[in-house]
């Protein structure tokens, strides 16, 4: 069922956005998806975090980007968080794993615990361990998260690096002209990793948000603003597009091929 009460440990649970201007970005994926918000106290009176809501359920959150994000180059961009058992332990694994743990495991009020890190070959993700927020509420229907991919310069050192921290199961196959990684806890499938298809990409987590008619999502995203990378292409999942909201940050549309649960 696409609503969630709970996550197991290594599965992928919530996604964020971090961008210049958060109310912008309210009024896109509103004209896009649907959603509303409510903004969390955060302790900073001008930059609250934005609770994304689809009937009435949690499915991302978003927040204005740090400043100091903007001045080392980091463009806005949307987090990937995976479900942990236990963060410090996580956190632990991570640098002899050969990844760098760029923020340590840090309370969020009471919604949980979190941490912020890279793989080997430097894409950032985050990790959480739930208290009073689990992640996404809804899952897996039009207009929220149903996918989220790594794309990377080094999809074997980073797989082996997520089998490591996460007991992923990880399973290449090919694709086209391409290869395709698929990450499982146990039988079931919960993220996907690929090769950088082209030079000066730098390796990230992106998610992928589901639509009923993704090439009529792409219309209204590029009526707002949005630009289109990739598609709308028939893949096996379904039909797929890579876009950038109207400030730069990444995501895709996926209109899956069979039901998803």
């Amino acid at each position: 069922m696409p609503a969630r009460t709970e996550y197991s440990p290594g599965t992928p649970s919530w996604v964020d956005l971090m961008v210049p201007d958060p109310a912008a970005a309210k009024a896109f994926y509103t004209a896009l998806f649907g959603w509303e918000y409510t903004d969390e106290d955060t302790g900073m009176p001008d930059n609250p975090y934005t609770m994304c809501l689809k009937d009435g359920k949690s499915v991302a959150g978003m927040g204005k980007q740090f400043d100091h994000e903007a001045e080392q180059g980091i463009p806005p961009h949307w987090n990937c968080y995976v479900t942990v058992a236990d963060i410090e332990a996580s956190a632990a694994k991570v640098p002899e794993l050969g990844g760098t743990v760029f923020a340590p495991p840090m309370d969020v009020m009471d919604a949980g615990r979190m941490s912020v890190l890279a793989d080997p070959t430097g894409a950032v993700s985050c990790i959480w361990q739930a208290k009073d927020h689990i992640g996404a509420e809804l899952v897996n229907e039009h207009g929220v998260l149903i996918w989220t991919e790594l794309m990377t310069g080094d999809i074997d050192a980073a797989s082996k690096f997520y089998e490591g921290l996460f007991g992923w199961k990880v399973e290449t196959q090919p694709v086209g002209e391409m290869s395709y990684t698929m990450f499982s806890v146990g039988d079931r499938a919960i993220a996907g990793g690929m090769k950088s298809p082209m030079e000066g990409i730098p390796p990230n987590w992106a998610p992928y948000f589901a639509t009923d008619d993704c090439d009529a999502t792409v219309e209204i995203a590029k009526g707002l603003g949005a630009s289109v990378f990739m598609g709308p292409d028939d893949g096996p999942p379904g039909r797929m597009a890579a876009l950038a909201d109207p400030q730069g940050a990444m995501f895709s549309l996926l209109t899956p091929g069979e039901a998803t649960d």
